[in-house]
């Protein structure tokens, strides 16, 4: 068996720490990039014939042509989100493979220390004992038990965040357009549509995929239809919010808090030092002057756990590809983004 030559994209120190010790087992040489892999970057696939991605790096259909010209035969996602790929430019071209669950614990977790910090603004309780001011005036926060949370996605990391909220005590409404009624019963929660989720949740958190039906599906419009001062919550994918709307929202109020790990824009910034710059995205940095606005830099994922099992599962899905094996994880423009159920060893073209 020859041995793939992969280029690694978009690497920080951690992500070698993680894929440095998973790769002992399977031993391939590995390439590491500071860079994003998009149009100005294809020529540093010359002489690889696989390419390993994360979210910011954009393949798009002109950078799949450069990919399959230079010999690239397949893509490896780390990470569950797919949006950033085309996939009809890729089909019949270079397969590609994603990791769908590495910890939903991990972002399900990271949603609900959003809501709490949120809601007890620990993050400027923080600030202020660290200035020696112990005044508590204006951290007034709720009682999180017998509110209504409202989730937006009811996969592995919406069911995880469930569980979460309902020990709580919660009151829980749930959207998603295969809904799981059984696991509704047993979790005790109940599934509503989008218009009812808004009307009655005093929480909103996001957690479905980046689509054409929810592309910006918090926007002017639906926001109000949304309780005064609800707290919206997104871990899954920025564009899921018109970001413009959201601002007119928090400054007439209609909108209490929101608690972002993702943001439309964030490939030019999240992930990177920009300490010492001005921020130029004046939509961001309007963003960031907002008191009940607390936004991290798309590090839910961001666990040993987590980061362990990606790294394990890219690799395992690199060697199933090498030696022929089925793809459990391969994503196919055929079978309408989905998991290829073809079962045909990537051979689907």
């Amino acid at each position: 068996m020859k041995s793939p030559r992969i280029a690694f994209f978009d690497t920080k120190p951690y992500d070698r720490k993680f894929f440095d010790a998973a790769g002992k087992k399977f031993g391939f040489p590995v390439t590491y990039f500071e860079e994003h892999l998009g149009p100005g970057t294809t020529a540093l696939t010359r002489g690889f014939d696989t390419v390993c991605i994360f979210v910011n790096d954009v393949v798009n259909a002109d950078v799949i042509k450069a990919l399959h010209r230079n010999g690239v035969r397949l893509i490896a996602l780390r990470a569950s989100g797919y949006n950033n790929v085309d996939f009809r430019a890729a089909f019949g071209k270079i397969h590609v493979v994603r990791v769908p669950a590495y910890s939903p614990h991990a972002v399900a977790e990271h949603a609900v220390a959003l809501m709490l910090a949120l809601n007890r603004k620990t993050h400027r309780a923080y600030h202020r004992t660290r200035d020696n001011n112990f005044s508590i005036q204006g951290l007034l926060g709720f009682d999180m038990f017998g509110k209504t949370a409202g989730v937006i996605g009811t996969g592995a990391i919406g069911r995880e965040l469930i569980r979460i909220l309902k020990g709580f005590g919660m009151h829980v409404l749930a959207y998603d357009p295969g809904p799981d009624e059984a696991f509704a019963a047993e979790a005790g929660f109940s599934y509503t549509d989008l218009k009812t989720l808004y009307k009655k949740s005093d929480v909103i958190s996001l957690h479905c995929p980046l689509t054409r039906q929810t592309y910006r599906m918090i926007n002017a419009k639906t926001i109000q239809t949304m309780k005064t001062g609800v707290m919206i919550v997104n871990t899954g994918r920025g564009k899921l919010i018109d970001t413009r709307a959201l601002i007119e929202a928090l400054k007439n109020k209609k909108v209490g808090y929101a608690g972002l790990d993702v943001y439309e824009e964030e490939n030019e910034y999240f992930f990177e030092d920009f300490s010492s710059d001005v921020i130029s995205d004046d939509v961001l940095a309007r963003l960031l002057t907002f008191p009940n606005v607390l936004v991290t830099a798309h590090q839910g994922f961001f666990t040993q756990e987590a980061l362990t099992n990606i790294a394990r599962t890219t690799l395992q899905n690199i060697d199933d590809f090498v030696r022929g094996r089925l793809l459990t994880h391969e994503i196919c423009y055929r079978c309408s983004r989905k998991v290829c159920v073809k079962k045909t060893k990537g051979k689907c073209f």
